[in-house]
């Protein structure tokens, strides 16, 4: 059970700074798992996936994969003893600023901060920010998730916005549709997200999934992808963010379409 107390102790609270270095593998791993290239002959998504392209280059997307010790602290129950069951968590939003280009290999130092905990009555919304610098101390990128957790509600606290994201009343400008790996969510997970959710069928069925899901994640750097194609003619230079809710679970081997 969680208290109001802990919940006012925990918001504001920011976490030791983590430290990443990543290498030129990293890099085209995580491209390989949210479906780069989408063909192998592709050449325009080549420069995501091969280190001796002459325009070798990060996925945009690629920052959001540093919330990661966020929520393993959260999971450990580091942050004023929360604690709850992993499989109860449920990733609801995500956003991403892009300020600096993310390079392709070196080290980058994220800092975690609890932004803000919301009471939905059937479980706990927590807001958090993760910003990332490079070597340098500039920050590059801040990415900000909001996570519900199942079955943590009921503590007392402001049940926050009910903002409903309104699509506008039109035909998209773009529509993209790809088909996801039927191993895509064990590709993901090798980029830090090693929750057995997404690759243990018993632990999927705790949460009551009928397979273990595909990360939200990397649902989120597909869509990343679409945009980046079809708006930013592959150039991650000109990416410069996106934010997104996700309504429903999705499956390795589900197809994906992004509206634009």
């Amino acid at each position: 059970m969680v208290t109001l107390e802990q919940v006012n102790q925990a918001v504001g609270t920011s976490l030791e700074p983590i430290t990443f270095t990543f290498s030129k593998r990293d890099t085209i791993l995580y491209a390989l798992g949210v479906g780069a290239p989408a063909d192998w002959l592709d050449k325009d998504e080549l420069k995501f996936v091969y280190e001796l392209h002459h325009e070798f280059q990060a996925l945009p997307t690629m920052p959001v994969i540093y919330g990661g010790k966020m929520i393993e602290a959260i999971v450990s129950g580091d942050i004023q003893g929360i604690k709850f069951n992993p499989m109860m968590l449920v990733h609801g939003e995500q956003s991403l600023q892009i300020k600096h280009a993310l390079p392709v290999e070196g080290t980058i130092t994220c800092t975690p901060i609890i932004r803000n905990i919301f009471d939905k009555g059937s479980g706990m919304l927590m807001v958090t920010d993760v910003e990332c610098a490079d070597e340098s101390g500039t920050i590059i990128a801040v990415a900000t998730s909001s996570m519900f957790i199942r079955g943590l509600g009921g503590f007392g606290g402001e049940r926050g916005s009910s903002e409903k994201i309104e699509m506008p009343d039109r035909a998209p400008d773009a529509v993209y549709s790809e088909t996801t790996l039927n191993t895509q969510a064990l590709i993901y997970r090798l980029s830090g997200d090693i929750n057995p959710l997404h690759a243990d069928p018993s632990m999927a069925a705790i949460g009551n999934f009928e397979t273990p899901i595909l990360h939200g994640l990397a649902t989120y750097g597909f869509a990343g992808r679409a945009i980046l194609k079809h708006f930013c003619d592959n150039d991650a230079a000109r990416f410069k963010g996106m934010s997104v809710r996700f309504s429903r679970e999705v499956y390795s081997g589900d197809t994906l379409t992004t509206e634009m």
